[in-house]
């Protein structure tokens, strides 16, 4: 029996099952992502708990049921009670380095503990709130067949319509609307997003800009706030070096059946790297995944191409094996 050919459909079909298996594979950099998204988990709720303390202290709640029972008296001239989940928190250094003046002398720094929250130096949205959206939620996205590796892939790339796509469809998978409202109570978030960010808001009183209600800390409760947007950093940085783990295997992959004119030389590769496929599993599943090739399916396909004319026991006797294979017992 001759050899098969490799073409670029065995190829996609081998390169797709690697791609399966290595992440499925545990190793360092998956064990790094997997602890960094825990870390978050645990602190997350303590940097909240102290978030609310902080918060309590410039806005009590005595005042805020004031504002409230005011509203509902006067209407909206007085709506100034709003939840928020972003905060400038700030604290004021003991002692100024010989080359600050009085001016550097206050701390502070923007802290969002929404999904898609910037971890970086912006205040508002930039890609850290994707890339740590994307990263933290990705076991969900990949179940609804979306991308959640595209920005880690995409690294250090201009945007095209293939990124573009994918993130179109993450943010839509997740029920992110757009930064223009997302910081407030009132935003168009629903699914996953609304779901975590629901958990976050606190009440404060003035409906302007987060940044123009500073709200004052200790230098302790500031680094406790600090340590959580680090924590998600560094989600974005560990999912980063795993993904660009599983990249650089796919790309020797690649170049390493591009040079293969035969299957069988793709399925010894396979084997090699502890991985069972058969030829016989590649050449039955079309790109679909779907087993037609096989000899079954194959010959019952050509059959039904044929104008042929039966005769009437021929037909009969088709009826009859049809009726005993399909009897109910």
């Amino acid at each position: 029996m001759s050899k098969i050919r490799m073409n670029t459909e065995f190829r996609n079909k081998i390169l797709n099952r690697y791609s399966e298996n290595a992440e499925q594979e545990i190793t360092q950099e998956k064990d790094a992502f997997n602890d960094a998204r825990e870390k978050v988990d645990a602190l997350y709720p303590k940097a909240f708990e102290l978030a609310k303390a902080v918060v309590g202290r410039s806005y009590p709640s005595d005042d805020v049921q004031t504002c409230r029972s005011l509203k509902a008296k006067y209407g909206n001239p007085l709506d100034v009670v709003a939840k928020d989940k972003c905060f400038y928190f700030s604290y004021a250094k003991d002692q100024l380095d010989e080359d600050e003046d009085e001016s550097d002398r206050n701390v502070s720094e923007h802290f969002d503990f929404g999904l898609f929250g910037s971890v970086g130096d912006s205040s508002y949205s930039d890609d850290t709130g994707k890339q740590f959206a994307y990263a933290y939620k990705r076991e969900e996205l990949k179940a609804k067949e979306c991308n959640p590796d595209i920005l880690a892939q995409q690294n250090g790339k201009d945007d095209n319509p293939y990124k573009t796509k994918h993130i179109d469809a993450n943010d839509k998978a997740l029920g992110y609307s757009n930064y223009s409202s997302y910081h407030s109570d009132d935003d168009n978030s629903v699914g996953m997003t609304r779901e975590f960010d629901s958990q976050w808001y606190l009440d404060i009183i003035g409906t302007s800009h987060c940044r123009s209600r500073t709200i004052a800390c200790t230098r302790e409760e500031f680094q406790v706030f600090k340590m959580l947007k680090q924590a998600k950093a560094n989600v974005i940085t560990c999912h980063q070096k795993w993904i660009d783990s599983l990249e650089k295997q796919k790309d020797a992959m690649k170049t390493g059946l591009k040079a293969y004119r035969y299957l069988s030389e793709g399925v010894e590769l396979m084997k090699e790297l502890g991985i069972e496929i058969d030829e016989a599993e590649l050449v039955r599943c079309n790109s679909t995944g779907l087993t037609i090739y096989n000899p079954v399916n194959l010959a019952s396909m050509i059959k039904g191409m044929k104008n042929t004319t039966m005769t009437r026991e021929q037909k009969i006797a088709i009826r009859k094996e049809y009726e005993a294979q399909n009897k109910i017992n």
